[in-house]
């Protein structure tokens, strides 16, 4: 009876344990990331030193820092600060990228199915919520060593719209004007985005909305975009408190898109028409296709 007994008590003691440190359990993850666009500036008539500066700007714009932090099943995904570099520019000309990625805190929770994400956009806070992206992931047979890590293949299919990469600032020719905005339906591309998991860390996490696989997501190639992982600490003695952020007007993605998309409108009409009544020359800037 004694030996059940501390048979018993002794299991009871594992599962505590093992739950304990399954609950105490905290990672973190920095991530590098980089967008490659292709500007076409020839015949814009923007002098050489202004396209340098643009050129600058944009790489900088487009290279962040994020960190994840994570447990078993939720993880929060937040860019790092960075000094902002204030408007450098003569002229008056400021150069800013539009986009409707989340500024903010983003969280997912790979056991409740669900994500949050904090956005600021037109000087208004939105809070995107909605279920997360169920990837059909293809298991490939490559594998490759990320750091310390072996990382396995993986691929999946996307659906995206194409956006609209050709701006134009200044007056509009009499050919623009005559010509009338038709509502069109988006045209969408397939991308295939590859990414590498290791599974020395069993949890279904990665960077911005990727999850899904059987090990941390490691390193991703998104079109042109890509993702690595610079540096992981496992158990930080300071645990970070991973909840989803309740800041902002509530939407789901596809509400917050459309909202991008009319504001953006908006602000590029508005800079046309601010132009033309100030007289000043048109710059067609191509970036991308």
């Amino acid at each position: 009876m004694k030996s059940i007994l501390l048979k018993s008590f002794t299991l009871v003691i594992f599962l505590i344990s093992t739950l304990l440190t399954a609950q105490d359990f905290q990672g973190k993850a920095m991530y590098q990331t980089k967008s490659s666009l292709e500007m076409d500036l020839a015949g814009s008539g923007i002098p050489a030193d202004r396209i340098k500066m643009i050129k600058e700007r944009m790489k900088s714009q487009l290279e962040n820092t994020y960190t994840l932090t994570f447990n078993k099943t939720a993880s929060t995904y937040k860019e790092e600060e960075k000094l902002d570099q204030g408007n450098s520019g003569r002229g008056g000309m400021r150069f800013m990228m539009i986009g409707g990625g989340p500024s903010g805190s983003h969280y997912k929770n790979t056991q409740t199915k669900i994500t949050a994400k904090e956005s600021e956009f037109s000087g208004k806070n939105f809070l995107i919520k909605d279920d997360l992206i169920a990837y059909e992931w293809k298991m490939e047979e490559a594998t490759k060593m990320i750091g310390e890590h072996l990382c396995f293949k993986a691929t999946t299919v996307v659906e995206r719209p194409v956006r609209n990469t050709n701006f134009s600032f200044g007056r509009r020719n009499n050919n623009d004007k005559k010509k009338k905005e038709e509502p069109k339906e988006p045209v969408v591309e397939l991308i295939i985005v590859t990414a590498w998991y290791t599974l020395d860390i069993p949890v279904s996490h990665g960077p911005d909305d990727y999850w899904g696989l059987p090990g941390l997501i490691l390193e991703v190639q998104d079109g042109n975009t890509h993702i690595l992982c610079s540096k992981i600490v496992m158990n930080p003695k300071e645990k970070s408190e991973i909840k989803a952020p309740k800041k902002g007007k509530v939407v789901t993605q596809k509400e917050y898109d459309k909202i991008i998309e009319e504001k953006t409108k908006e602000m590029r009409e508005r800079m046309r028409n601010e132009r033309e009544k100030s007289g000043g020359g048109g710059h067609r800037i191509r970036i991308g296709g």
